[in-house]
């Protein structure tokens, strides 16, 4: 019997019209709307399906329509390629038939320098998590975290479980929760009583929101109120509260989930060289234009990475970007200015999220000398108070040099003592040695290849 041939390697070198780093709803939205154009289109992401955070898939998923849909067109036009399970490595090695930077991509067999005319940034947010004493107890996660958690198969029916933190993230974790089985005993919201109202007053302006909000209602909301310590020894089993000004509460539950907002993944951005200050980010987005582009050229960037403000403002933000990546087609041209107006709806909801959930000082001194603030490292609050900045902080205790690169203890020594971590040069994380090295430079079978159409 004849042996089959093995399928021919993939080049080490490919090249698209256009690149999305991140398969959320911004992403899909942005692959959807440039596809017409009949563009190349590779769509990247470091999850097994495309969903991101919001759409996240699972076992335990019944994923919305809207999602649903979206996966289905995706797949229905020939000239979008998902790549799933693939991350950005760093940059790589560019040519001169580049419109924008080239990236070093890797997935679980290979690594290669992926070229574009253009590339949108559509990477997210991650969870902003505050260290307090007994975090780091196995049981405590962030509030998302118990969320994708719960989404993979994780099995918490009978479990009680104390969320804590602020935003409509932890209503929503509630929910998750609850529907797999666990009793959700207290959801400790830090902002208080007056903003959650003033934020329901505002509600009506998005109707869809204002329903979504009443069936996420629950009797265990606190306002005004935040975690202070994890207890327990080998697990979590309880959690002591900080009520109001002076009062206290010790509640028994076996898992803690805290979110204390979003934090824009702009890492990447600022590899590129993009510059940080949105008018909705705090100074912490990704700055963009009208068109979604950022301030270098060839790249754009939509969703949460510009500043969180929900599905609905990422999927606006990533159809801009998508017909202004396509082109300057007429008909791309006008759908994306047709879409203002309904970016500037959602730009007010983000808008109210922000003022309305600001983090209380009170938080800031959660941490006690030995609590530690770098888990990967196991760099504790007292090495940190003599340090003057980021920098200083790594070269004097490896505070964010371990797995998470600083993604975790970067954004919360910027809460606590106002740094500011440095943008990474060249890497993201650590890669293999052979995806490295598919970034010295073109293969001689591309050196000469024509740009694409």
């Amino acid at each position: 019997m004849p042996l089959t041939p093995l399928p021919a390697p993939a080049p080490m070198h490919e090249r698209c019209d256009v690149l999305i780093i991140g398969a959320g709803p911004a992403g899909m939205a942005a692959a959807l709307a440039a596809a017409p154009s009949g563009a190349a289109i590779t769509v990247v992401d470091d999850n097994p399906q495309p969903g991101g955070q919001i759409w996240r898939d699972g076992p335990q998923v019944a994923l919305p329509p809207l999602a649903q849909q979206h996966r289905t067109d995706l797949a229905r036009h020939p000239n979008i390629r998902v790549l799933t399970g693939t991350r950005v490595a760093g940059l790589g090695a560019s040519q001169p038939t580049d419109k924008a930077p080239a990236l070093l991509l890797e997935d679980a067999d290979r690594g290669w320098t992926q070229h574009s005319h253009r590339i949108i940034l559509c990477n997210g947010a991650r969870e902003l998590l505050l260290p307090f004493p007994g975090w780091t107890l196995p049981g405590v996660t962030g509030a998302g975290a118990l969320q994708a958690l719960i989404k993979a198969g994780l099995d918490v029916r009978g479990q009680r479980i104390v969320i804590a933190g602020t935003g409509p993230l932890l209503l929503a974790a509630a929910a998750t929760a609850t529907q797999a089985g666990a009793t959700v005993v207290r959801i400790a919201e830090q902002a208080p009583w007056a903003s959650l109202a003033r934020f329901a007053a505002q509600l009506p302006r998005w109707p869809a929101k204002a329903l979504q909000a009443l069936t996420l209602i629950h009797p265990g909301l606190r306002a005004s109120t935040h975690v202070l310590e994890a207890q327990g020894t080998t697990q979590v089993q309880s959690v002591r509260l900080r009520k109001g000004v002076h009062g206290e509460e010790t509640i028994t539950c076996d898992r803690i989930a805290c979110g204390f907002g979003l934090v824009p993944n702009t890492q990447l951005g600022q590899l590129l060289g993009c510059t940080l200050g949105g008018p909705l980010s705090s100074g912490l987005g990704l700055a963009v234009d009208a068109q979604m582009r950022t301030t270098v050229q060839g790249v754009l960037a939509a969703g949460e990475n510009t500043g969180f403000g929900g599905s609905e403002r990422a999927l606006v933000q990533g159809a801009i970007a998508g017909h202004v990546a396509a082109g300057v087609a007429a008909g791309h041209v006008q759908q994306a200015q047709a879409l203002r107006a309904q970016l500037a709806r959602w730009e007010g909801f983000a808008q109210a999220l922000q003022t309305s959930f600001v983090l209380n000082e009170q938080l800031k001194t959660l941490p006690r000398p030995d609590t530690l603030v770098c888990r990967c490292e196991d760099v504790a609050y007292a090495d940190l108070t003599a340090r003057q900045g980021w920098i200083d902080a790594k070269l004097h205790t490896r505070c964010g040099m371990g797995a998470c690169q600083g993604r975790i203890c970067g954004a919360a020594t910027q809460h606590l003592f106002g740094w500011a971590p440095a943008a990474p040069r060249h890497l993201l994380a650590p890669a293999r040695i052979a995806t490295l090295a598919a970034c010295g430079g073109p293969a001689p079978e591309d050196a000469s290849a024509a740009p694409p159409a």
